[in-house]
């Protein structure tokens, strides 16, 4: 594989990981304050399980880390400019919903 394919599969798996709402939830759970497993089943609503699986998606791609404390793990956000990431993708998404409420509007007359 040439070393520009590899860049460009490597950046794609890194965007694939945070293609799932469930981890974006976790990502925006843990943006104030690092949390335990069972904190963020009981705030998000997930299933241990499901949440195990998403959290060791996360890990891997280096955007939380783990630490644990007796029987219990914490979970936090390993390097904040992951936000500097997400950002950008929720303001592109706010200009294209007030285009289609502008677009809705236009129609409605």
């Amino acid at each position: 594989m040439a070393s520009e394919e590899l860049v460009f599969k490597i950046k794609a798996d890194f965007l694939k990981c945070l293609a799932h709402p469930a981890r974006l939830a976790v990502i925006e759970h843990l943006k104030a304050r690092e949390a335990s497993v069972g904190q963020i089943v009981s705030a998000l609503k997930l299933e241990q399980s499901g949440l195990s699986k998403h959290l060791a998606l996360l890990r891997q791609a280096g955007i939380v880390t783990s630490r644990q404390a007796g029987v219990t793990v914490y979970y936090s956000i390993r390097n904040r400019d992951i936000f500097e990431v997400l950002r950008p993708i929720a303001e592109i998404l706010r200009k294209r919903f007030k285009e289609s409420q502008a677009v809705l509007r236009h129609l409605g007359r």
